[in-house]
């Protein structure tokens, strides 16, 4: 095993604190529960205002941001390096984010086998075999050291996307109001977060870069036209006018007539709308080979129906190709953070 070594000359200052819980339990057995560990990272000079809130995915932790698979230098170093303030968050019952079965319930892992929809050209879509920047072999046979890394850092994470959306909007929240207005950029299942915090407190939040977020909207059963949950996220949001619960949405389905575009569920006109989230930059960003190219433009399309306008961007269209859904790993990670920084340093 190569042990990587990645040198931080960049670095200016780092911290490392909690978004404290709530105190519960019985006599003599009172705990802490729902904190968030957060690291934060500061440029010897700070060029642009606006720190840069990262929020990792499903079975990840904050080292989607600190490092790649195979050593190189991770996102959080790289914006540091372009003169960024970074805060990395552990979502809570996470990673360093305390756990308490009894308080959080159950929780779940990727097995080896979905693991490959990260790392395989082999996948069941059909942009699957695109994908060319995994730093690793990415085959079932695990033998690559880069793979091995990767797989070694997945951990448990909650069942219910609703409990993680509640718990991180929480904590993020409050994250905000101490250190100011902030730009978010979210991956995966965190993508919900971005939408719920700024539809929560638009004003602290001053962009957000949505990598891949979770979809497709509202339900992947394109037998049912039963909304399963709020579209772009589990938990209620402000919309106008309001939606009491899922059952309140009235969907049509938008056809495709491409083989590499889903067919899928959007809202029927007249759409509700999303005031809050109207007039925050917004960048949705989808990779080439992953299992996301066939349905984020699905999640586009009922953000515009919202009145979120927004940039939907395709990487191989801006001439990064060949990425699947770990885009902040791969091979070409500092190109698509370059594409990401180049979108949010104007941001007023």
């Amino acid at each position: 095993m190569r042990i990587p070594r990645i040198t931080q000359d960049h670095l200016g200052a780092k911290s490392i604190f909690y978004i404290d819980g709530e105190i519960c339990g019985s006599e003599g057995k009172h705990h802490m529960r729902n904190q968030m560990y957060v690291e934060a990272y500061f440029p010897h000079e700070q060029k642009y205002p606006w720190p840069v809130v990262f929020f990792h995915g499903a079975g990840q932790t904050n080292v989607n941001w600190l490092i790649t698979p195979d050593g190189r230098m991770g996102w959080a170093d790289y914006f540091v390096s372009k003169g960024y303030a970074v805060y990395l968050c552990e979502q809570p019952s996470r990673g360093r984010s305390a756990y308490h079965q009894e308080d959080n319930g159950p929780r779940m892992y990727h097995s080896l086998e979905s693991l490959q929809r990260f790392m395989s050209d082999n996948g069941k879509w059909p942009q699957s075999c695109r994908h060319t920047q995994w730093p690793g072999e990415g085959t079932m046979a695990f033998e690559d050291e880069a793979d091995r890394q990767f797989i070694a850092s997945q951990v448990e994470y909650l069942i219910h996307n609703s409990d993680s959306q509640r718990l991180v909007k929480d904590c993020a929240v409050r994250l905000l109001r101490e250190i100011g207005p902030s730009v978010l950029v979210t991956h995966s299942q965190a993508g919900p977060f971005g939408w719920l915090i700024a539809d929560e407190v638009p004003e602290l939040v001053k962009g957000i870069v949505a990598l891949e977020p979770s979809g497709p909207p509202f339900s992947p059963d394109l037998s049912s036209s039963a909304a399963l949950n709020y579209g772009i996220a589990d938990l209620p949001l402000h919309y106008v006018p309001e939606i009491k619960s899922p059952e309140d949405f009235r969907l049509e389905l938008m056809p495709s007539d491409n083989k590499e575009r889903n067919p899928g569920w959007v809202l029927a006109e007249p759409a509700p709308k999303l005031p809050n989230l109207a007039g925050i930059p917004i960048f949705l960003i989808v990779s080439e080979s992953s299992y996301h190219a066939g349905y984020d433009h699905l999640t586009s399309h009922v953000l515009n129906q919202c009145g979120v306008k927004h940039e939907f961007i395709r990487l191989e269209e801006q001439g990064l190709c060949g990425n699947g859904h770990m885009m902040m790993l791969e091979k070409n990670n500092c190109a698509v953070a370059d594409l990401i920084m180049n979108k949010i340093k104007n941001i007023q």
